[in-house]
């Protein structure tokens, strides 16, 4: 099935859905999000990549965006790479969020003094997402200042949307092992492994199979793009099958090199079903965001 962007409310229509539900889609302070796709301008030409953000429009314009996709729901990531950001990344956040209906009250935090109490600052103000990002950040999500922040988002069943995976270039914490000794401290932890845990798939799908509150999003899984780099097993396609109700459809909106439409066919193309696109595309991360 070939879709484009003018094609998905029908396709919307065909499964019978409200529209999709994307865990993983970015909006920040605009010089901060300038920063970030000049990060993507000059860092593929290093890897022999190109990498043209799809979606380089304003904000009010990629609102609008999200709106014709069919994109109901969905987040405001923020993530900071050092610290003495996350407490007013989680206020823009707040503020942002509050103006934007579907858009999901989302927040972040850094291994730091005082983060646990920003932390619980934004869970009072209703936060209903965190993004850790251990790859920009090069923290240790191990690190006793964090302990009791991992605890406060087991105990609140606040997802956390986390790039733990080692794709596109490995940090010095990323990969299954790091993350795997905080589930073990904390095993009801909501934890969401963005990318699919890229290119470490295997071990992320393991990862979720012992541990009954790990998700894996969709985002940037599968495309031509991300296959460019770091191809999906075939063989490992029948486990997606297997853990149905905790693959979270994201996307990257707007930091992607393609269209979003492509996302959704590459999905279909897996050939899982409508059942399973139904609870990936919409069911699955309205539960987590929205509940």
């Amino acid at each position: 099935m070939d879709l484009a962007d003018d094609t998905l409310t029908d396709y919307l229509r065909r499964l019978a859905l409200p529209g999709f539900a994307d865990i993983h889609v970015h909006f920040m302070p605009e010089r901060v999000l300038h920063k970030v796709w000049h990060y993507f301008d000059t860092f593929p030409p290093r890897r022999g990549l190109r990498w043209p953000i799809h979606y380089r429009e304003d904000e009010r314009t990629r609102l609008s965006i999200l709106r014709r996709l069919g994109v109901v729901t969905f987040t405001a990531l923020v993530y900071a790479h050092k610290p003495g950001m996350s407490a007013w990344l989680n206020d823009w956040c707040r503020e942002f969020t509050a103006g934007v209906p579907g858009c999901v009250p989302s927040a972040t935090f850094f291994p730091e003094p005082g983060v646990g109490a920003y932390v619980r600052e934004a869970l009072d103000h209703g936060a209903r997402v965190f993004k850790s990002h251990l790859q920009v950040g090069g923290y240790d999500p191990g690190d006793p200042l964090l302990d009791p922040v991992w605890g406060m988002l087991a105990e609140a069943g606040v997802p956390v949307v986390c790039h733990c995976g080692s794709g596109p270039t490995p940090g010095a914490f990323t990969g299954p092992g790091p993350i795997s000794e905080v589930l073990a401290r904390h095993p009801s932890l909501t934890l969401v492994v963005a990318h699919c845990g890229s290119p470490e798939y295997a071990a992320f799908l393991d990862l979720a199979a012992a541990h009954p509150r790990v998700h894996l999003d969709t985002t940037m899984a599968f495309t031509d793009f991300l296959n460019g780099l770091a191809p999906y097993p075939k063989d490992l396609v029948p486990k997606l099958a297997d853990l149905g109700d905790r693959i979270v459809l994201g996307s990257d909106f707007p930091n992607i090199p393609y269209p979003y439409a492509h996302q959704i066919e590459v999905l279909d193309r897996l050939g899982l079903g409508d059942d399973w696109l139904r609870a990936v595309l919409h069911d699955n991360g309205a539960r987590l965001l929205t509940s």
